[in-house]
């Protein structure tokens, strides 16, 4: 709903709403008369949604360890055919198919058995989704006291340990042990994100493409299927670089790209692209850092050169409880960064020295949006 910004009449109104929304009179009301009585409803399942959350994901948790959606994917089955092969008593699994269906990860089929939920039929080799299930389990240990995380009197936690590179002072110096989880893990869930991007913006116009913070080279491997003639170069910490060189080299792409390990903060990035991309790199910073690799950036590109930043934003329409409220916990507990609007980013950009930002639509802004920026065409400062 669009309303003035600052309106007192606008206040007052909200006040009224909230001054009746907060009367149990009135709820009871709403409850019982007919044209208000569906509204009421949906209003108290939402609420009721929002407290049995953290239930409702625990549930998924299990049939992801379970591995329930494989083995309903081969066909309906009972719960009593199902149970041995959970792992479970036959009261647990009917108790978790019970579960599943409720939230539409399971639906019950003919002669007592269980085929798969449309949610449910969604997570079948569904990498991305699975690993962040599984990854879930920190961030929960995380959480388990908000408030005194958001007092900054929790002491760090098991995400600041899988993304040491979030505290550690020199991050090019992390062994290759240290930085392999965090690697599969962006790895596992890139491809939601590689093709939100590659349809949202034409990289075929370009000539060589420069992935800051590229992780095992999994974007620019499906990059490099979408755009064939592209030329492709991947700047990362030194061990994470080593292994996206070896995986260019497996996949035969040896003469299309070369992996450059370095960190942002110290040295210069390789040269020579005429478009560079961030994927999911900025929000895991604090703003001191994100302008460091911004400028970075800039002095990497020729004039006239284009930035594509791509990650989950905070105020984005229709995507803010992933913005705002996923990332917004989940980067305080990791311990650095935090979503940014594209407005902010926009301005982040411009003190940067880019020109004409732009955000371009992604076709499910829940997973990324992407901001196109140019750099100038001055040569770049020193």
């Amino acid at each position: 709903m669009a309303h003035p910004q600052g309106s007192a009449f606008w206040d007052r109104a909200l006040a009224w709403r909230d001054r009746t929304l907060a009367s149990a009179k009135f709820r009871r009301w709403a409850a019982a008369f007919a044209l208000t009585r569906p509204l009421a409803r949906r209003r108290a399942r939402a609420l009721f949604d929002l407290c049995a959350g953290f239930v409702y994901s625990q549930i998924l948790a299990a049939c992801v360890q379970v591995r329930l959606f494989d083995m309903l994917s081969e066909g309906p089955q009972t719960a009593a055919d199902l149970a041995p092969r959970l792992g479970l008593p036959l009261d647990g699994a009917e108790r978790l198919l019970a579960a599943a269906v409720a939230l539409q990860l399971a639906e019950r089929r003919s002669f007592g058995r269980y085929g798969l939920g449309v949610l449910g039929a969604a997570m079948v080799d569904n990498a991305a989704v699975t690993e962040m299930v599984k990854h879930h389990a920190m961030l929960y240990a995380d959480l388990r006291d908000p408030v005194a995380l958001l007092r900054g009197q929790q002491p760090s936690g098991a995400l600041a340990a899988y993304w040491p590179y979030a505290a550690y002072n020199n991050p090019s110096g992390l062994p290759g042990g240290q930085i392999a989880d965090y690697t599969a893990l962006m790895a596992a869930s890139q491809p939601l994100v590689s093709d939100e991007i590659l349809n949202a913006y034409p990289l075929g116009r370009h000539r060589c493409l420069l992935d800051l913070g590229g992780g095992d080279g999994t974007f620019l491997r499906r990059v490099a299927e979408r755009v064939p003639n592209l030329q492709l170069i991947l700047f990362d910490l030194p061990p994470v670089a080593a292994r996206a060189e070896a995986r260019f080299a497996s996949a035969g792409l040896g003469q299309r790209a070369r992996a450059v390990g370095g960190d942002f903060r110290q040295g210069t990035l390789p040269q020579g692209a005429d478009v560079a991309s961030l994927v999911r790199v900025i929000h895991d910073h604090d703003d001191a850092t994100a302008r460091a690799i911004l400028r970075a950036a800039y002095r990497a590109l020729p004039p006239r050169g284009t930035l594509l930043l791509a990650e989950p934003m905070a105020a984005t329409p229709g995507a803010e409880p992933a913005g705002d409220a996923y990332f917004g916990f989940y980067l305080m507990a990791m311990g650095r960064g935090r979503p940014r609007s594209a407005a902010e980013l926009t301005a982040m950009l411009n003190d940067a020295g880019f020109i004409e930002v732009r955000q371009v639509r992604t076709s499910t802004p829940l997973l990324t949006s992407l901001i196109v920026a140019r750099r100038d065409g001055a040569a770049a400062g020193v």
